[in-house]
């Protein structure tokens, strides 16, 4: 971190066995603990980093502040996440937060610098499906993910999935000609959240180009239980729309999500924008809208939280094939031991700039420069998947080779975690079926076939001693998360469902 966070040690808040103690600070966190408490507490710095600004000032009034910061949001939280009563303590807020932070940059500067967004880990690609049993958390987790840039949550939305939709127009809204005016589009959550993002986003704007900030904070949409409904129906233009996501030279391009042609069909154009929640302001952002239509910004990440059981629909090849598939139990366990006191944190993710990769993207990752291993690493894979439903083609490729760019990995230990990821985010959701799918003679199977292949592959880190870091987790210090073989483990258990019912998925 360029920034150098310097804390007040020691007790700097409240009386008696209401004292707090400040343990630890990083880019995303500050770990609190009450005196007379064993639980630790966190409190986001980005809260600290927003009331610094009214604080230095000195000029900020108790109206003031009572204005700015009421019980929904800034200050408020911090007392809440400290069990500490806000009334009590309001009065005295200048004093407990001045104690409780104290800012000093490495250049001496005067002001400090909120942590930069390419602290973030950048996501491969951005539509995720989060799978896994009811109640593990996965809804709290893309919530939380939005906090770490933006503590007022306005970079989030949820928008729940109805078991009757059916058709794009569901999500995106649809034109209406019922009224007396003439035709109006029907707008959704989803369509002002893609506005929102947009807004978010562009610098300036021309009639056909678009400049982006150059830290973007990403806005994350969660479709909560998304297979309710079936995923290919609704989703349809979204799946479609993904494909064409390119970032060519620092420039963003992608189809339009809203075609630029029917905003000629509705009758009251200022409407629309009002209900967009575009104002004066964003006129260059409109009349884009108007030429280009609307499309998918790149900071929206998609995340789907998904559930396997009668209730629900399965998914499609051309489904898994678009997304980021994260099996939450595997990923991001709970452990019930840990339940007042986590030992591990979930690291920030954000959106990558990249679509397609070439030979100087790769030349970036030390240790696969010539993207060789990796490409060997896939053609030993795809071997074994050809003439079975499960090949994979070019974008396989790309998006395995997307993923070591973004990871970045610097070792042959830290590139297979990367591979070892790439197997259970990308391949294995897509292998199901019955034991003549899997090409299952009683002794070997398809399943059977990977793993010694993939025994191979993932020398350093497939054996039961051997570890390799998480990298999507740390420890709660902020050190490197070490856990073991993550494949290894979803294919035996593929591979025991098969045995004992005769059909076997990636699903829980």
């Amino acid at each position: 971190m360029r920034n150098r966070l310097n804390l007040y040690k020691g007790l700097v808040l409240g009386e008696g066995n209401r004292a707090i103690s400040i343990e630890k600070v990083n880019a995303e966190n500050i770990y609190v603990r009450l005196q007379s408490d064993s639980q630790r507490r966190i409190i986001p710095t980005q809260l600290i980093v927003d009331l610094l600004p009214d604080l230095k000032s000195k000029k900020i009034s108790i109206e003031d502040f009572n204005r700015k910061y009421r019980k929904d949001q800034g200050l408020p939280h911090l007392f809440s996440f400290l069990n500490l009563d806000y009334e009590k303590y309001i009065l005295g807020y200048e004093a407990t937060i001045s104690k409780l932070c104290e800012y000093e940059l490495n250049q001496s500067q005067n002001e400090f610098s909120p942590p930069k967004l390419n602290l973030s880990i950048k996501l491969p690609k951005p539509f995720i499906l989060l799978s896994g049993i009811s109640g593990t958390g996965k809804t709290r987790f893309v919530k939380q993910q939005a906090q770490y840039s933006r503590t007022d949550g306005s970079n989030y939305q949820l928008i729940p999935v109805r078991p009757d939709w059916h058709e794009p127009s569901d999500l995106l809204g649809y034109v209406s000609r019922l009224g007396s005016h003439g035709a109006e589009y029907i707008i959704t959550d989803f369509l002002v959240f893609i506005v929102a993002a947009w807004k978010e986003i562009t610098e300036s704007i021309s009639e056909n180009e678009v400049n982006f900030k150059t830290d973007c904070v990403p806005y994350w949409l969660c479709l909560d239980e998304m297979n309710l409904a079936p995923v290919e129906q609704y989703f349809a233009d979204y799946l479609s729309v993904i494909e064409t996501r390119k970032w060519e030279q620092g420039q963003y391009s992608c189809d339009a999500l809203f075609n630029a042609s029917v905003f000629k069909q509705l009758a009251d154009l200022d409407s629309l924008k009002a209900s967009l929640k575009l104002d004066d302001k964003d006129s260059d952002l409109w009349a884009y809208f108007l030429s280009n239509g609307i499309s998918l910004p790149p900071n929206l990440i998609v995340a789907g939280t998904v559930n396997m059981d009668e209730t629900t629909h399965g998914f499609s090849r051309k489904v898994i094939d678009r997304a980021f598939t994260l099996d939450f139990g595997e990923f991001f366990p709970n452990g019930y031991q840990h339940y007042f006191e986590p030992v591990t944190q979930i690291k920030p993710l954000s959106f990558s700039r990249i679509s397609q990769v070439d030979l100087d993207l790769m030349s970036q990752v030390s240790i696969d420069g010539d993207a060789k291993k990796s490409i060997h690493f896939l053609e030993s894979i795809n071997q074994e998947l050809k003439s079975t439903p499960f090949e994979l083609a070019y974008r396989a490729l790309n998006e395995l080779l997307i993923a070591v760019v973004c990871f970045n990995p610097d070792n042959k230990i830290s590139l297979q975690a990367v591979w070892d990821d790439f197997l259970m985010t990308k391949v294995l959701p897509r292998i199901e079926g019955d034991s003549e799918k899997l090409q299952d003679d009683g002794e070997q199977s398809l399943l059977h076939k990977l793993e010694s292949i993939l025994a191979i592959q993932l020398d350093e880190i497939w054996s039961d001693d051997k570890k390799r870091p998480d990298l999507l987790r740390e420890n709660i210090s902020g050190d490197e998360l070490l856990v073991q073989c993550r494949s290894k483990k979803k294919i035996n258990w593929m591979q025991k469902r098969l045995n004992d019912s005769g059909f076997t998925s990636f699903w829980p």
